[in-house]
C-alpha cells in the first residue's frame, strides 16, 4: 500500500513538472507581436524591395534581381564617397571620443572640487538631440557671424574658411560636432567600468611600486577591457547609422554624403525606394558584422565565467 502511495506521488509529480505554464508567454505575446510587425517584418520587406525597382507609387514592385546591388557596386560614385565618409567617421569615433573619454574618465575618477559638474557639463551634449546640435555646430560654422571664424579673425586671420562650403573641411566638420557629442558618453560608460573595479588590484600595484603610467597600463586598462568593447562597437554602429548631423548641417552637399543619409535622399527625394532599400540592405549587413562580433563576444565572456 506504502509503495503505491509513493508511486502516485511520484507520478502526480512527474505530471505536474511536464504541465506547461502559458501564462508567461501569454505576457509576451503583445510585445513580440509588435516587433515583429514594426522590426522584423519591414526588416524582410526592405530585402524583397532592393530587389524591385518601385517607385513608391506604382501598386507592383518590378522584380529586377540584383540589379540596383550591381549599380551600387560598380557605377554609383556618390555610394562609394558615402561608405568612405561613414568609414572616416568610424575611424574617428574609435580613437577619439575613446581616448578623450577615457581621459576625462580618469580625471574626474578622484575626487575634485566642482567635479560633479564637470561631468554634467561634458555629458550635457548627449542629452541635447542631434537636430539641435546640428542648428548649434552650424551656427559655429557661420562664414561671417560664426563663433570660430570671429575667433579666427580676432586673432589676426584674415580669410578664414568656409567651413561648411569647403569640399575638404565639410565631413571632418560634421564629424567634429558628433565627438563633441559622443565624448561625454564615452567618459560615463569609463566612469562605470572604473568604479565596478576591485580596488585591491590597484593597492597590490602599488605595493608593488608601480608608478601611475604602469597601474594604469598593466592594471586599470585591461580591466577596462570589456567597457571598451562595448564602446568600440556602439561607436561603430553610431558612427554607421550618421544621418542626422549630415542632414541639417550640410544636406550631404560639399561630399558629406554618408549611407543613411544617401539611402534617404534615393528614396524619398528621388522616388527610388528599391534602389534606398538596397543601400539600406548594405548598411543592415555592415552592421549585422560588428554586432555578431559583439554578441560573441559577450557570450564567450558569459560562458568562461
Amino acid at each position: 500500500m506504502a509503495a503505491t502511495l509513493r508511486l502516485n506521488r511520484a507520478q502526480s509529480a512527474a505530471s505536474r513538472r511536464r504541465r506547461i505554464n502559458w501564462t508567461p508567454y501569454l505576457f509576451l505575446l503583445l510585445p513580440l507581436a509588435l516587433y515583429f510587425v514594426w522590426i522584423i517584418a519591414p526588416t524582410f520587406y526592405t530585402m524583397y524591395l532592393s530587389l524591385t525597382n518601385w517607385n513608391g507609387v506604382d501598386p507592383v514592385p518590378k522584380f529586377v534581381g540584383f540589379a540596383n546591388f550591381e549599380r551600387l557596386f560598380t557605377k554609383d560614385r556618390t555610394f562609394t564617397e558615402a561608405l568612405l565618409n561613414n568609414v572616416r567617421w568610424l575611424v574617428v569615433f574609435i580613437t577619439i571620443p575613446t581616448t578623450l573619454g577615457l581621459g576625462l574618465a580618469m580625471i574626474f575618477n578622484n575626487e575634485m572640487r566642482g567635479g560633479r559638474w564637470y561631468k554634467i557639463s561634458f555629458y550635457s551634449p548627449l542629452v541635447m538631440s542631434l537636430p539641435v546640435i546640428g542648428l548649434i555646430w552650424g551656427w559655429v560654422y557661420h562664414p561671417r557671424a560664426g563663433l570660430l571664424n570671429g575667433f579666427l579673425q580676432a586673432v589676426g586671420v584674415a580669410d578664414p574658411p568656409g567651413w561648411l562650403g569647403d569640399r575638404d573641411l565639410a565631413i571632418w566638420a560634421v564629424i567634429i560636432a558628433a565627438v563633441w557629442r559622443q565624448v561625454g558618453y564615452v567618459m560615463v560608460l569609463y566612469l562605470a567600468g572604473l568604479k565596478n573595479i576591485d580596488p585591491s588590484f590597484v593597492d597590490a600595484a602599488r605595493v608593488d611600486g608601480a608608478n601611475r603610467w604602469q597601474l594604469f597600463r598593466h592594471v586599470i586598462l585591461p580591466l577596462l577591457a570589456p567597457v571598451t568593447t562595448i564602446i568600440v562597437v556602439i561607436s561603430i554602429i553610431d558612427s554607421l547609422r550618421a544621418f542626422d548631423l549630415v542632414s541639417i548641417m550640410t544636406r550631404g552637399a560639399q561630399d558629406t554624403q554618408v549611407l543613411a543619409n544617401f539611402m534617404y535622399i534615393e528614396a524619398f527625394n528621388n522616388y527610388r525606394m528599391g534602389y534606398g532599400a538596397a543601400i539600406a540592405v548594405v548598411l543592415f549587413a555592415i552592421s549585422l558584422v560588428f554586432i555578431g562580433f559583439y554578441l560573441s563576444r559577450v557570450i564567450r565572456d558569459e560562458l568562461e565565467y
